[in-house]
């Protein structure tokens, strides 16, 4: 069952305010990846507790880095449905999973957080492993 927009609204404004462009069709998805910029962080965004309380605050955390990605797209499951499964078609090699980040390479995922990488775990270790791949990978 999808929520009404206006309660996603600021769930998906956490994320937006910090500089992450929304893909809401599969050809927004498609058309990410045709011209893949150098490296590109996704995060699959979602209702969850673990989003609001480890999954966005980690992703604003990780971004205070010195390295980052050079695009930032979300796509929001139970939302974006469309979007969403196009997007996993792209996460190749982790099974679907939401919250999710996954840094990429190009058009290859190259790091990922999945669920239960973020689910119980305070934001600033989630953003700390994820600032170091940014350190490591780009």
């Amino acid at each position: 069952m999808m929520y009404p927009p206006e309660m996603v609204a600021p769930m998906r404004g956490e994320l937006t305010q910090i500089g992450f462009s929304e893909m809401l069709t599969a050809a927004d998805v498609d058309s990410l990846f045709e011209d893949a910029p150098e490296s590109t962080l996704v995060v699959i965004n979602s209702i969850c507790g673990c989003s609001a309380g480890g999954c966005r605050p980690a992703v604003k955390f990780a971004l205070e880095a010195e390295k980052k990605p050079a695009k930032l797209v979300t796509v929001f499951a139970g939302q974006d449905t469309e979007a969403t499964a196009k997007m996993r078609e792209y996460i190749t090699g982790y099974a679907p999973s939401s919250p999710m980040i996954v840094l990429f390479k190009g058009k290859e995922p190259v790091f990922a957080l999945e669920r239960h990488q973020i689910e119980g775990r305070h934001p600033q270790e989630i953003g700390a492993d994820l600032s170091d791949s940014f350190a490591r990978l780009l």
